[in-house]
């Protein structure tokens, strides 16, 4: 049993970590959106507060704090590998900081190969739908502030895991709307839009 999990946990310490270096081969690409500060201030990753613009320097906490993550989640794995007084439940433990890894960036962005969301990239391909919900009173970001109370949830689904964020203004909607239809999903027989 703890051989196993030790090869699952392997396995996705390795999968997040190749996935958070396309990440940052992919902040290079060109970005449709957002490419002014009016839209920044209309896309949110989290309802607190706007997105941060896509450049390495302005997320470089981000960056440093998953980094020594996956570096503490290796020499723990190891720790445990070694000390043969380590039970299951010590595997378990080190799926926590993987749960909530992909929040460690505030970062939306449509550029050339797909969508950036937090530190996770969904390539065109990978793309099945998209949908936008009204924020009203029964939805769970009502509240935190006016602009979100009238704004939209954007849910993209992917073959894995959804991509979300908060718009706050109709013409980000429309935008969004037009670069999705044309590079991912429109262009599929199965799509929604």
């Amino acid at each position: 049993m703890k051989l196993l999990l030790s090869v699952i946990l392997l396995i996705i310490i390795v999968y997040q970590s190749f996935k958070f270096v396309q990440l940052l081969i992919k902040m290079k690409q060109k970005i449709f959106l957002p490419t002014t500060n009016e839209e920044l201030l209309t896309i949110r990753k989290y309802p607190q507060k706007a997105v941060v613009e896509l450049a390495y320097s302005k997320h470089k906490v981000g960056i440093i704090v998953y980094f020594f993550m996956h570096i503490y989640l290796v020499v723990m794995l190891i720790i445990g590998g070694v000390n043969k007084n380590m039970d299951w439940s010590f595997y378990l433990l080190l799926f926590l900081p993987l749960i909530y890894s992909h929040n460690l960036l505030n970062v939306f962005a449509i550029v050339e190969g797909g969508v950036m969301s937090g530190s996770r990239f969904a390539a065109w391909k990978t793309m099945k739908s998209f949908d936008f919900i009204p924020i009203n009173a029964n939805h769970k970001f009502y509240g935190y502030s006016k602009e979100v109370n009238n704004g939209y949830e954007l849910i993209i689904k992917t073959k894995v895991f959804p991509v979300s964020c908060i718009i706050t203004s109709e013409e980000t909607k429309e935008k969004l709307t037009k670069i999705l239809s044309e590079h991912a999903i429109g262009n599929r027989k199965d799509s929604k839009y």
